[in-house]
């Protein structure tokens, strides 16, 4: 029983860890699942605490598995991961069951798992968690309490500095599509690999007042005297990496045109500028850099272009402000966070191919 309750102890502690630490390279990633769940819900008060709450999760995610591994405060651990792994379980299950979620995001975009997976993964936890707490009174501390407490504190310190790190520096790790060394172009394509989805069409027809249904074989070879009334289409297997890695991203001009290629596609070196909206932090230390690296690529003849989802007020500020007029283009806000993990950023682009990425506090690197 000590050995099994020792090893449970480990495996809960180490994943929960690791589960945290592979968040904390993104929490932003886990903040916009937590808006796709409230949006589902339609909680959509919520949204403005989104990043909060996660970085508040992660961090408790990553004491908890300290605190499990030096079986510390067991009592009041116990009941907190036993209540989190039922959250959890309830998440999974709602994205498992309801279909109005792809993914959990469990381990981020690095490890992606599949609804069941994921389930599966919980239920076992869950398992773990329970033997755990049904015997939490015969855990017995491995450090002190105080150089225990110490360690926690460490561990508390490490969450915040890593997590504020990146929200301003940009994820140690990018996982994304858009991630340097990418051609966004072929990103945008269907893998050569991929497996369709297998459809069954059924078509409904009427004739005489009556309405008929066909199957795809089942067509007449002379429709005359039939009316066509509707199409529906059936998913009867579901195909395999069919969906291109980059969704979304389109980059519409003024007069509301797709440019997304001809952007793109351009030779030689450019920077992207992207800025989601323009209602926080607007006048911020980044905005100088951004006119002192707008004006440098000017001199050296370097395209500098302003990607957003709020065209008008980038153009008042730039462009009528600023004097320095900058092409812009409206994208997708959604496709916008998921480019850019820090608002703002600039991508060093050479053609399609994505050079470099800064986050608003490493705009000064560039020169």
């Amino acid at each position: 029983m000590k050995r099994a309750l020792t090893l449970s102890r480990i495996l809960v502690g180490l994943l929960f860890i690791f589960s945290g630490l592979v968040k904390a390279n993104d929490p932003l990633g886990l903040a916009y699942k937590m808006q796709e769940f409230f949006d589902a819900w339609n909680w959509h008060g919520w949204n403005d605490y989104t990043l909060a709450l996660s970085v508040t999760m992660i961090g408790f995610e990553i004491v908890a598995g300290v605190a499990l591994l030096l079986g510390w405060q067991m009592r009041l651990f116990s009941w907190l991961l036993l209540l989190l792994i039922l959250f959890f379980l309830f998440l999974t299950s709602y994205v498992l069951f309801s279909g109005k979620i792809k993914a959990c995001g469990c381990f981020g975009d690095c490890i992606p798992l599949t609804p069941i997976q994921t389930f599966i993964k919980d239920i076992v936890l869950s398992l773990l968690i329970l033997f755990l707490f049904y015997h939490r009174g015969s855990i017995r501390p491995v450090l002190p309490s105080f150089l225990s407490l110490f360690v926690l504190l460490l561990t508390v310190g490490y969450c915040v500095w890593v997590q504020a790190y990146v929200l301003r520096h940009l994820p140690f790790k990018d996982c994304l599509p858009f991630k340097a060394g990418n051609n966004l172009v072929q990103q945008m394509q269907v893998p050569a690999d991929a497996v369709p989805d297998s459809t069954v069409m059924t078509f409904i027809y009427e004739k005489g007042g009556k309405r008929y249904t066909f199957s795809q074989d089942q067509l007449p070879a002379n429709l005359d005297g039939y009316t066509y009334i509707d199409r529906t289409e059936k998913v009867v297997r579901e195909g395999r990496d069919n969906e291109p890695p980059i969704k979304d991203f389109v980059l519409f001009n003024a007069a509301g045109a797709d440019t997304t290629l001809g952007v793109l596609n351009q030779q030689g070196a450019y920077y992207i500028l992207f800025r989601k909206d323009f209602d926080e932090h607007t006048g911020g230390p980044w905005l100088a850099e951004v006119v002192r690296i707008a004006k440098a690529a000017r001199d050296k003849h370097i395209p500098f272009i302003i990607v957003t989802g709020q065209r008008d007020r980038a153009d008042q500020l730039f462009n009528q402000q600023l004097h320095l007029d900058l092409p812009l283009y409206t994208c997708d806000v959604t496709a916008i966070k998921t480019a850019a993990r820090t608002n703002p950023c600039i991508f060093s682009m050479d053609g399609p191919v994505v050079g470099k990425k800064y986050g608003f506090a490493d705009f000064d690197e560039i020169r």
